[in-house]
């Protein structure tokens, strides 16, 4: 069976470097907020071509504090699209804001900024954007719709890291950003970890006390704040994977344009890049197909994994069952249709050709 991501795989190219981390932290002693997590952050930081980078404990918890960090709570709402995975939106009501949801683009599957105005209230504090399996939103336009009604631009980067839009990283593009780093993603821990990126000196420091029970000084309290820190054995991982993430990233665009240059199936939909080769790090290669569970069938009769991102539209879940009349059809369309094919850092080309012989013959 070729799987849809090995991570043993992955994380065996750095298994010595992992491990003389992890011995390092264990034989300093200091164990939560020491030098490893400072190192990253700063590396972090660097790479994303901001002025701060302050570890969290997950990417749900970066979305949440920097919507708490600029005080966006109870009667103000907040743009999301209404195509992504839960934790967008989770993000702004765990915070008592109202999500308002936009419809994406048919084929980038990125909020549609052509949409965003209308949605636009007296109560809007901030348009969040999501860079959805790995491609940045078109983010000009909504730059423009941000300045004008003078809103904060969020980026969620749970699936973005290191993409790059006209000449900006992701990260760096809005804002402040969040990013996780679930072991699955592009650039993944362990465990759980995350992180938030931003040039704004007063967010920042609202937020290094706010991850740590809102204290900036032991005992020391001026803030309602939280327990979310990025944990100091995952910051030694991550500061080695990130020394690869861009060779990492530009062999995923390899495989990717290997599928989109030789897969013809008219019975498939293939995903579009909008801005270019750059602005897509290929998280997961997403295609739309008609007859998902025939076709996600027939791969694994053909020895290969594939994986829907995702099933069922946030609209639809349970947790928002407010929301069940609400229509949505080209989130629908697209949550009915997606189906994820294998891509990844350590998947053989010689795989990858496996996957279009297999699509290529499928009727």
């Amino acid at each position: 069976m070729i799987p849809f991501l090995d991570l043993k795989k992955i994380n065996l190219r750095h298994e010595e470097a992992i491990l003389h981390g992890m011995r390092e932290v264990l034989h300093s002693g200091w164990y939560i907020l020491g030098q490893e997590v400072k190192d990253f952050e700063n590396k972090f930081a660097d790479f994303c071509g901001t002025k701060y980078c302050i570890g969290v404990a997950n990417g749900l918890d970066a979305l949440e504090l920097i919507i708490h960090g600029y005080g966006i709570g109870e009667g103000d709402e907040v743009i999301v699209p209404s195509n992504t995975y839960i934790a967008s939106i989770l993000s702004v009501s765990a915070n008592g804001a109202t999500p308002v949801l936009v419809e994406p683009d048919l084929f980038t599957y990125n909020i549609d900024p052509s949409k965003i105005e209308e949605k636009i209230t007296s109560r809007t504090k901030a348009i969040l954007v999501v860079h959805l399996y790995g491609q940045t939103c078109n983010m000009d336009p909504i730059m423009d719709i941000a300045r004008t009604y003078n809103l904060k631009v969020i980026e969620d980067c749970a699936q973005a890291h290191g993409a790059i839009y006209k000449g900006k990283r992701t990260g760096n593009l809005g804002d402040a950003a969040a990013f996780s780093f679930y072991p699955g993603k592009n650039l993944g821990a362990l465990g759980d970890a995350g992180a938030i990126t931003t040039n704004d000196e007063e967010l920042q420091k609202k937020l290094f006390a706010l991850r740590n029970y809102g204290s900036n000084k032991k005992y020391h309290n001026i803030y309602k704040g939280f327990n979310s820190r990025l944990d100091e054995i995952q910051a030694p991982i991550l500061k080695e994977k990130l020394k690869f993430l861009d060779a990492d990233n530009t062999y995923r665009r390899e495989i990717a344009s290997f599928y989109l240059n030789n897969i013809s199936n008219s019975n498939l939909v293939l995903p579009i890049v909008e801005n270019g080769e750059e602005s897509h790090v290929w998280h997961v290669f997403a295609v739309r197909v008609k007859e998902r569970e025939k076709f996600m069938q027939y791969m694994t009769d053909k020895g290969i994994q594939t994986l829907i991102h995702y099933p069922i539209p946030p609209h639809k879940q349970e947790a928002y069952k407010e929301w069940g009349q609400l229509n949505f059809p080209v989130s629908e369309q697209i949550h009915s249709e997606i189906v994820s094919i294998p891509i990844s850092p350590v998947l053989e080309m010689s795989d990858a050709n496996h996957v279009v012989e297999a699509i290529n013959e499928y009727r």
